[in-house]
């Protein structure tokens, strides 16, 4: 396993991250121990979580996931030190968590309490802002004139944003927090947060995780220059497209137990035409160098430049040893030249 410096925090974290989203609905409890106990023996040092999983989110299961990792911690306390452990306060949303409140000072100070009890820890590694309290142009909503710019209250939002960096330096100055980082957020969204955190004395965002994937490139190059400029951690999340560059949805195909069999919350706006198209040669790529579909997507994130950790997903262990192999695996000059090849023709799919 190799390690990157997890931007300005001085925690150095595995370049696989083991994402949880799926314990409590998709996964039980033992699924959950398991994944996590694989993961370490492979090296993997950083977990990645957040207090509206598991994901299709409900009031019924909300912070399940976040239980899950709470009961491992307490049978395996030894192990707590050695982890990185990042997890997430929602945003507006939910009728259920908070009265649909916006992310706050005060709601900071709720929602990290709840977690850290689920948790069954006294603090949290990187306490991250799930998205923003404004409408941010991801999910499928980044095409232009879907979020309105000029509409936006700008003056409204900086003093909201003043007032979240606020109760953040409350929550690293009493331990409960390391460090804290971003989440859908834009470049505004962080030099705007570093601004405020240079202004108000408070220690700035270590990272940001967005969406990013060989369907789904639009943080190339701008937000992630700004992230490598300004030591901020990238960490993509989906990498796999929400498991569509797997390739197990081509055609229509719904395997039993798979994500897409439940509801989704946002649709399946990532499931058009072109994105099939570009499955399909993306398949046929990693077919031609000797490696599956998902080994070739995430091994792709992994090499491009500015990337620090990419979080993963998996329902069972097969797809979990398949996956972190993949970070082992070095892509070729002609490999890469037929990624790019197909990336020039379906730069954006969705």
């Amino acid at each position: 396993m190799k390690y990157s410096p997890l931007g300005s925090s001085g925690l150095s974290v595995s370049r696989v991250c083991l994402g949880s989203m799926t314990w409590g609905i998709q996964n039980t409890q033992a699924d959950a121990d398991e994944q996590i106990e694989y993961a370490i023996a492979r090296g993997v040092n950083f977990i990645d979580t957040a207090e509206m999983y598991p994901v299709p989110p409900s009031e019924q299961t909300h912070g399940d996931t976040e239980r899950c990792i709470g009961n491992w911690l307490a049978r395996n306390p030894e192990q707590r030190a050695k982890l990185i452990i990042a997890t997430k306060i929602s945003g507006p949303g939910f009728e259920y968590v908070r009265d649909n409140s916006m992310i706050s000072g005060a709601t900071i100070a709720q929602a990290l309490d709840d977690s850290l009890k689920r948790l069954q820890t006294d603090y949290i590694d990187v306490y991250q802002l799930h998205w923003p309290n404004r409408t941010s142009p991801h999910f499928g909503k980044h095409w232009p004139n879907q979020v309105m710019a000029t509409q936006q209250n700008v003056k409204a939002e900086k003093k909201r944003m003043r007032d979240i960096v606020l109760g953040l330096g409350k929550a690293l100055d009493s331990g409960k927090i390391r460090h804290w980082g971003l989440s859908d957020d834009t470049t505004w969204g962080i030099h705007t947060y570093l601004t405020l955190c240079e202004e108000l004395g408070v220690a700035k965002p270590v990272s940001i995780q967005n969406e990013f994937n060989l369907l789904h490139i639009k943080d190339w190059p701008y937000l992630i220059e700004s992230c490598v400029f300004e030591n901020i951690a990238y960490l993509p999340w989906s990498p796999l497209s929400s498991g569509m560059l797997s390739g197990k949805y081509i055609g229509g195909a719904r395997p039993e137990g798979s994500r897409w069999t439940l509801t989704q919350r946002q649709g399946l706006f990532r499931n058009t035409e072109h994105s099939e198209q570009a499955i399909v040669a993306y398949c046929d790529v990693a077919k031609k160098h000797g490696m599956t579909p998902s080994q070739l997507a995430l091994a792709w994130c992994d090499q491009v430049d500015g990337v620090t950790s990419t979080i993963i997903g998996a329902t069972k262990m097969s797809q979990l040893k398949e996956n972190i192999d993949a970070f082992e695996l070095t892509l070729s000059d002609a490999c890469l030249a037929d990624v790019e090849a197909v990336l020039q023709q379906y730069t954006a799919p969705f």
